[in-house]
């Protein structure tokens, strides 16, 4: 498990306890439910990747995810940007 902090200012968390009963709950359902679209997405991804390639579909979700990092069907937002400015440099 990884853990993450958040520091807001104060004028921040005045103006999120103006949309939200709880400043925490609020934070955690929006990472949540990010995280929950974003793991759809690449199961929806790696299963089409295994059904093209011969795959083994994993049994569950956080597998499936796994697999497709691992075979690189899919890959961190850090390494797409990092892989698309070197291809734009070497374009040049």
């Amino acid at each position: 498990m990884n853990q993450y902090n958040i520091t807001l200012t104060s004028a921040e968390d005045s103006a999120l306890s103006y949309v939200s009963v709880s400043q925490d709950d609020w934070i955690q359902n929006a990472v949540h439910e990010r995280c929950r679209i974003a793991i759809e997405e690449i199961v929806a991804l790696a299963v089409q990747q295994c059904l093209a390639n011969n795959v083994q579909i994993p049994g569950s979700k956080d597998e499936i995810v796994e697999l497709a990092f691992g075979k690189g069907w899919v890959m961190a937002a850090a390494q797409s940007q990092a892989k698309y400015e070197l291809e734009a440099q070497q374009d040049k």
